[in-house]
């Protein structure tokens, strides 16, 4: 590839794409899932892309990741037992364990080597793989949430592609009824939620779903994620048996360790929704 070469994702839904400008290809490979490259960019440090789709790139995946894990573990009073369905790249899973009060974070992911690939090219994201407190299962993700043992877990992330192939049944009644089981009370789920400027419908069927699987709260909160389409994104958390009201500000004020992104006034202003999104989902 030459100087100015580019990756672009076409994104047919929205009629747009987005495109990154890249030095060369680092891999490509075929799995038994979907097909993944790794790309060097100019600007953007390196790029993961799943079957055409952006995954995840150095510069921007903060975002991302911090927005995914901090606000859930910062509304739950004491999380425990963390459960990460997907989350191959493992920075979720990083956020997660800077927690202290984290006893153990089981990550799920069904191709192995979106995460031996992270290991190599995003090795800053793998920090924690090696955390004592750290377990990495690479198996189907609805079945191991429909085996769970009840009410053992305190929190769950669904850091998942979108919602086809293999995380397509992530999105669905079943899967959610499977989560609310495994929750204890006051437990929370928090799943990926793609982007409120294109995905409204898929939102408001996320939040049916979730709550005929019992849950009641519903929040769904937005933040920028420039390589993903239309440069921005949501995610969608409920919560069992308990309201979604407020969150531990005094807590995330304080937290003893960096971040990013995320911080107190950011939790607040990820709540705040624009009035199109609050028409549409009723609030």
């Amino acid at each position: 590839m030459s100087e100015t070469s580019w990756f672009t994702e076409q994104h047919e839904h929205s009629g747009s794409s987005i495109g990154f400008r890249v030095k060369e290809k680092l891999h490509a490979e075929k799995t038994p899932f979907q097909t993944i490259e790794i790309y060097d960019t100019t600007d953007w440090g390196k790029l993961m892309v799943i079957d055409g789709c952006m995954m995840v790139s150095t510069r921007d995946n903060f975002l991302y990741h911090e927005m995914m894990s901090h606000p859930a573990l910062f509304t739950h009073a004491r999380a425990k037992r963390v459960v990460i369905i997907g989350g191959g790249d493992c920075g979720t899973l990083r956020e997660v364990l800077r927690h202290d009060e984290v006893e153990k974070a089981i990550q799920v992911e069904i191709d192995e080597r979106v995460t031996r690939l992270a290991e190599k090219y995003f090795p800053e994201l793998c920090e924690a793989n090696n955390d004592p407190r750290a377990e990495l299962l690479f198996i189907d993700g609805i079945k191991y949430m429909a085996d769970c043992e009840p009410e053992s877990l305190d929190l769950i992330i669904v850091d998942s592609t979108d919602p086809v192939g293999p995380a397509e049944g992530l999105f669905n009644a079943a899967f959610y009824s499977s989560c609310y089981k495994a929750l204890r009370h006051g437990g929370i789920l928090v799943q990926q939620s793609e982007s409120p400027l294109v995905h409204l419908d898929l939102i408001k069927s996320m939040r049916v779903a979730m709550k005929s699987a019992g849950f009641q709260a519903a929040k769904t909160l937005n933040f920028p994620q420039p390589c993903y389409p239309t440069g921005w994104w949501s995610c969608t958390m409920v919560r069992k048996g308990a309201d979604l009201a407020g969150f531990r500000e005094r807590g995330a004020a304080s937290k003893q360790f960096p971040t990013r992104y995320y911080n107190v006034d950011m939790h607040r202003a990820a709540l705040a929704l624009p009035e199109f999104v609050r028409e549409a989902l009723g609030e």
